[in-house]
């Protein structure tokens, strides 16, 4: 399902920070930028606050590669334990027809029933990632966040890669900016809580800032932020910087159009995060 030709000028690549809540005071965050060469250029920050604007984004015509930091599938053990599809358009149409109170109780039961240490089950991709399960509903609740953005995905008609295939000028990867952040620096650089927005987060986002433009990181796509670097630095939240390390595996991905975006062999239900390496371990591990 390979995206439609194009060179790199004429390509735009997004990098998307989710939240199954968006709102006023924290929206979704996307990073919008084209790629010369190794480096990407940032040219658009943009903010939406509901998922009826969302929706209406992911429609915007291409060609577009977008990176997105939300779990688009869940590991396939679970699917079959519960009896749920695994065909992914059917799984997430399942998905959609469930409320969050549902998908929270059948996952606890899940977990109530499994021993301490190995409550939740992970994907493949999660384990060489070092994300979190995509069944797990609080710090953070990824479940939700799946819940709330895969569906829409297929909605909108995008290609998901690499699980189905859509308009293929639009085309989604899944992403997880703590793997590109956790490559550079394990110090905490992102705090919703104003308490906890240190000074010590503010030099950590620096690091990592510094880092990225230099393009000194195993993925090594260069980073020029133009007129908004500083509003890089002064975003206590991180999502600015999280849709930017998007962006980033984005233009990783997109250089690697003709080798499936980079991504490994792997399981069509449960996807792959793009920039994250193969497993080496039995991909049905669970932990």
């Amino acid at each position: 399902m390979p995206a439609r030709p194009a060179d790199n000028a004429s390509i735009l690549l997004h990098g998307v920070d989710f939240t199954s809540a968006p709102r006023s005071k924290k929206g979704i965050t996307i990073a919008s930028g084209t790629l010369t060469g190794d480096v990407f250029h940032l040219t658009a920050l943009t903010t939406l606050n509901d998922f009826a604007a969302f929706s209406s984004w992911l429609a915007l015509p291409g060609p577009w590669l977008g990176a997105f930091d939300f779990p688009f599938s869940l590991p396939r053990a679970l699917v079959s334990q519960l009896a749920w599809p695994q065909h992914w358009p059917d799984l997430m149409t399942h998905l959609a027809s469930l409320s969050r109170a549902t998908l929270r109780e059948t996952f606890k039961a899940v977990c109530d029933a499994r021993p301490v240490g190995s409550k939740f089950i992970h994907r493949a991709a999660d384990l060489t990632a070092g994300s979190s399960s995509s069944m797990k509903w609080v710090n953070p609740p990824v479940a939700y966040m799946l819940h709330a953005g895969a569906p829409l995905l297929l909605e909108a008609g995008v290609s998901v890669y690499p699980m189905h295939q859509g308009d293929p000028e639009r085309v989604a990867l899944e992403a997880y900016p703590g793997m590109l952040a956790r490559s550079i620096t394990r110090d905490s650089y992102k705090n919703d809580a104003k308490a906890m927005q240190t000074p010590a987060r503010a030099a950590a986002r620096a690091v990592i800032l510094d880092a990225i433009e230099r393009g000194n990181y195993p993925h090594a796509i260069k980073f020029d932020a133009g007129s908004f670097r500083q509003d890089l630095l002064d975003d206590a939240s991180g999502d600015l910087l999280d849709a930017v390390l998007c962006a980033l595996l984005a233009a990783w991905g997109w250089q690697r159009r003709e080798q499936q975006y980079g991504l490994p062999p792997c399981d069509a239900l449960e996807g792959w995060i793009v920039g994250a390496p193969a497993a080496t371990t039995n991909p049905s591990q669970n932990i």
